[in-house]
């Protein structure tokens, strides 16, 4: 390794206690969130992958984003004064060497400190020192809907209008701002600990000068990228309301509505508009999954409309989910009692509902729990999560008191407590493991590091290289 690429390595480490030269603050690094792909490498590296722009020539300034160091990371960071927590987006400079990279990141700033919104990531500043650019955003401790999505696969209809709506919400108020997000995924919809949708990243988000004006950026994310992106036909909000029907789609699903194992395929799939919507899906959701997914952008309703569609007003719409939901399909029989008995508790906004005939005041319900309830009674919706009525009224007391039983005899107190660190057998952790890996198998091969920092390569053709921490 040359000594120009341990100097440029060196620059790219983190400090433990970051500092911002402007107003003296500093910042504790913590755990590390996560990392993404600067959105200049992702351009570049869909393109360069599919080949199927025959028009398009990949220029050489391009190709050395196509590294593993084209990775920005994100950490913990925490006000060594306040204590105050932020998930810190640390980008290294050696990703700003052209005007065109940082003007991208001088948009991605501007953009995203002029919007504030509920159902949006919070941008509280930014700031850089010699060898990074940190931005300070609002932590999400539940990480994303892409996590969710990873454990539990396909979610339930009530749980998808919850998420749903939120990003509706947020996107609704970024259109009228002009503002195109062009890269909304699940990976993107980030979760706070009132299991409540925050938008985040808008590394490639533009604002429109006009209306009517159309952008002609290759930009996205293979599955979710409208087909006029791909045609570059020019693209404005209609590409946000296509990712919103992937969205959709995946979370009943279980998988994107055009994956294939080739992005090739994909890409050719989206352009076709091939897709195919399962029979268990219900009618008022594959309605309005069709409706996202037009070919034609003009044929897409916006955003206001997607709120007035049937299949957010159709069925139960929780006023709240349970954090249980991040692994399993919550109970929505419980979840509509209890927030029919909330409302109930409220005695002094009793006073204030519609009087009856006898001037006795009325407790207003909420329409989607009297819908929930219908559709129960009549065996309707999510008919797996309620209980057989042959079962006797203590069921489920009498089940949790076998389960505490069998606890109590096993007597764990006489069991030897085992730390975290010895519960696995140290024979059976490898000497060596991949920490990371990049997959150009569509085109090339599967890249890795392991974890002493040596790193090789797989290709296609099943020969193989590898080169040493040392260089050798």
């Amino acid at each position: 390794m040359s000594s120009a690429r341990r100097e440029e390595m060196k620059k790219d480490i983190i400090p433990d206690m970051v500092v911002d030269p402007s107003s003296g603050k500093r910042y504790l690094k913590g755990r590390f969130l996560g990392k993404y792909f600067s959105p200049n490498m992702l351009i570049s590296f869909y393109i360069f992958v599919t080949g199927i722009f025959s028009d398009f020539c990949l220029s050489e300034d391009l190709i050395p984003q196509m590294r593993i160091r084209g990775f920005a990371k994100c950490y913990e960071l925490t006000d060594v004064e306040t204590k105050e927590l932020f998930a810190g987006k640390v980008v290294p400079k050696s990703l700003l060497v052209k005007q065109h990279q940082k003007d991208k990141m001088t948009q991605e700033i501007n953009i995203h400190r002029s919007i504030s919104h509920k159902y949006i990531v919070k941008f509280h500043s930014f700031f850089e020192d010699s060898d990074h650019v940190y931005i300070l955003l609002e932590l999400c401790r539940r990480r994303s809907l892409m996590e969710l999505h990873k454990r539990r696969k396909a979610i339930t209809e009530p749980e998808t209008r919850y998420f749903v709506r939120q990003v509706i919400l947020a996107c609704q108020y970024l259109h009228t701002n002009k503002i195109i997000h062009r890269d909304l995924k699940l990976g993107n919809l980030f979760i706070n600990d009132e299991m409540e949708i925050k938008i985040g990243d808008f590394g490639l988000a533009t604002r429109l000068d006009y209306d009517g004006e159309r952008k002609r950026t290759l930009c996205g994310t293979p599955n979710y990228i409208a087909p006029e992106v791909l045609g570059k036909r020019g693209h404005s909000y209609e590409v946000d309301v296509w990712s919103l029907g992937c969205i959709i789609y995946t979370l009943l699903v279980g998988k994107p509505p055009f994956e294939t194992t080739c992005l090739k395929d994909t890409y050719m799939r989206i352009k076709k508009n091939e897709y195919h919507i399962p029979s268990r899906i219900s009618k008022a959701a594959a309605t309005l999954i069709a409706k996202l997914l037009k070919s034609d952008p003009t044929d897409r309703p916006n955003m206001d409309q997607i709120l007035d569609d049937e299949f957010l007003h159709c069925g139960y719409l929780p006023a709240r989910l349970p954090t249980s939901c991040l692994t399993m399909a919550p109970r929505f029989d419980t979840l509509a009692k209890s927030e029919l008995q909330t409302l109930q508790s409220r005695k002094p906004l009793l006073e204030l509902n519609r009087a009856d005939g006898n001037g006795r005041p009325q407790t207003a319900v909420p329409d989607s729990v009297k819908v929930y309830e219908r559709q129960l009674a009549e065996g309707g919706e999510d008919e797996g999560q309620r209980k057989p009525s042959d079962e006797p009224a203590d069921y489920y007391l009498s089940d949790l008191f076998g389960q505490l039983s069998a606890v109590v005899a096993s007597k764990p107190s006489e069991r030897v407590v085992i730390t975290e660190e010895d519960a696995e057998d140290p024979a059976l952790i490898p000497i060596y493991w991949v920490s990371k890996w990049v997959d150009y198998s569509d085109k090339y091969g599967l890249g890795y590091q392991l974890c002493d920092n040596s790193v090789g390569v797989v290709f296609n053709d099943s020969t193989r290289l590898i080169l040493l921490a040392n260089g050798e």
